[in-house]
């Protein structure tokens, strides 16, 4: 969806007095808890400000107009991804002055949004969202009143708004050919039910890029993105007549229980009798018992882009920036014929 927005400065409190034909002093009164207001002018009030869109600042009425503060709203902050992120965009934003806040939520579409509505009661210059589901329309009111956002791994093509992501293509696409070249021909893939634009795009691709060569994709979906989830996609995969001998995992975590399940639940060997690809390069994934290839994010650049774009809000478009993800060698999967 493509929608023009025209970014304006915040509206003010006077702006919602003189809507509602009241004094400045009652529409601070209908927003400061135990005050004494009339019905009336309460209802009057609150019409005005659900008209024009007005959020109360909690930081303080009356000064300056930009706050220097840029919010970020998390899911699954406790992630090794996730936690990566936010690592490595504090550091970029602080280092450049600005007042870092952190909202951390859950990935579901009303706990986003409640955080979104913090941003503007805070009068946050600016918002990155690193995850969930914010509805367009609230991501439209943060714009009207003035802020820069910053959608991070979205499909949204809202004119006003900045928008980064991964090439999940690329990857998904990558990982079909580097099990294809260590000669796999029995594979599955590994991914979550968070449905999330760019699992579901790994998933897509990878399945397409078998299917064109007529090999058909096992797929093992069992719960949330995490750990857990993959050790019961190993057990699901194993436990059968047929089990895959190549396997994608849309992300590093999944591909870490995968691989437990298959060594130490069957006795597998890695890369030997099983490949196994991850995306994300976290941590972990480097660690001696894993050893797993895997594609990196681009963190560190995509950091510096979204500091370039904080610094120049005039560049705000639909258009989406794409990041390569970096392919990371190590040992779980075959080498290639010579």
């Amino acid at each position: 969806m493509t929608t023009d927005v025209k970014p304006r400065s915040f509206v003010s409190a006077r702006m919602v007095a003189e809507k509602a034909g009241v004094s400045r002093s009652a529409v601070s009164r209908t927003f400061t808890h135990g005050a004494s207001v009339s019905e009336e002018t309460r209802r009057k009030v609150l019409d005005a400000a659900g008209a024009l869109g007005y959020h109360v600042n909690h930081l303080a009425r009356g000064l300056r107009e930009r706050s220097n503060i840029v919010c970020l709203v998390v899911a699954d902050m406790t992630t090794p991804i996730r936690a990566g992120m936010v690592d490595v965009l504090t550091r970029e934003l602080q280092a450049s002055g600005k007042i870092t806040m952190v909202i951390n939520t859950r990935a579901d579409t009303e706990s986003v949004s409640q955080a979104l509505r913090q941003t503007l009661n805070y009068r946050a210059d600016a918002t990155v969202v690193l995850s969930g589901t914010p509805p367009a329309t609230l991501i439209e009111t943060c714009l009207a009143n003035g802020q820069q956002v910053v959608l991070i791994n979205r499909d949204d093509k809202l004119v006003g708004s900045h928008n980064l992501g991964v090439d999940n293509a690329m990857a998904g696409r990558e990982a079909y050919f580097l099990l294809r070249r260590a000669g796999c021909q029995r594979l599955g893939l590994v991914t979550s039910d968070a449905g999330t634009a760019s699992l579901v795009e790994r998933e897509r691709v990878f399945v397409d890029a078998a299917r064109a060569d007529g090999i058909e994709v096992a797929v093992f979906e069992t719960g949330p993105t995490g750990y857990a989830s993959g050790f019961e996609a190993g057990r699901r995969a194993f436990g059968r007549s047929s089990s895959p001998d190549g396997v994608f995992c849309v992300t590093d975590l999944l591909a870490l229980g995968f691989m437990d399940a298959a060594m130490h639940e069957f006795g597998l060997r890695i890369p030997e009798d099983l490949c196994v690809v991850g995306f994300d390069d976290i941590e972990q994934a480097g660690w001696q018992s894993y050893r797993l290839t895997t594609f990196a994010q681009p963190l560190k650049d995509m950091a510096e882009q979204v500091m370039d774009l904080l610094l120049d809000p005039d560049s705000a478009g639909s258009e989406r920036i794409l990041f390569e993800p970096t392919p990371r060698w190590r040992k779980s999967v075959r080498p290639g014929p010579v």
